[in-house]
């Protein structure tokens, strides 16, 4: 792929973003591949390190804050009619609530996932306390002379602990997948205020 057609194709990508944003990106990405096609490197090398443009689309959209994107999507293409503002005006009680209603649903899935990854670890460290409250219960029966709570103590305490450390590499595995997913999500939702154009 030669420069022109990454750039285009960049550009293609980040269509629905602020103008001024997407001219930003493909000066910023004109400029690293200026640079190193002037330390020698071939200019199709030098696009194809740089990876897919859809990529690199993706990224920026994540690295753009959701109010930018909702502003630029506001902004109306062109100047509206009386009777168009009139309809809007209009029917405001019934889209208005329908935007709201969209937008709590999709902020309460979001919350969702993050409240999952909270319960994981309260999961997690409600067995280390009763790790900790065993090994402490055994301790006193244990002084106390009654050796056979003392033992089914420290046993609890024990099997305890070894669910938290098993608990605790399979919650960071689930938690980086549901990062993964909300990450997934809010991209999703940013590219709902994007303006998907191809450009032939």
């Amino acid at each position: 792929m030669r420069k022109s057609d990454f750039l285009a194709a960049l550009g293609d990508a980040l269509q629905g973003l602020p103008k001024r944003d997407i001219n930003q990106s493909i000066e910023y990405y004109s400029e690293i591949l200026d640079d190193q096609m002037e330390d020698g490197i071939r200019e199709e090398d030098a696009v194809a390190e740089l990876g897919d443009p859809k990529e690199i689309a993706k990224q920026i959209l994540m690295d753009t804050a959701l109010p930018k994107l909702m502003r630029a999507k506001g902004k109306p293409a062109r100047t509206l009619r009386a009777w168009e503002i009139v309809l809007l005006i209009l029917g405001a009680p019934v889209w208005a609530s329908l935007l709201i209603a969209a937008a709590s649903v999709l902020f309460s899935l979001y919350i969702t996932i993050w409240a999952v990854i909270v319960s994981l670890y309260a999961v997690n460290l409600t067995f280390a306390l009763g790790a900790v409250l065993g090994l402490i219960q055994g301790g006193i029966f244990l002084f106390a002379g009654n050796y056979m709570a003392a033992i089914f103590y420290f046993g609890a305490a024990l099997a305890c602990l070894g669910i938290t450390v098993l608990l605790f590499f399979g919650f960071n595995k689930m938690t980086g997948k549901l990062v993964a997913l909300s990450n997934q999500f809010v991209l999703w939702i940013k590219s709902l205020f994007l303006k998907r154009r191809n450009t032939k």
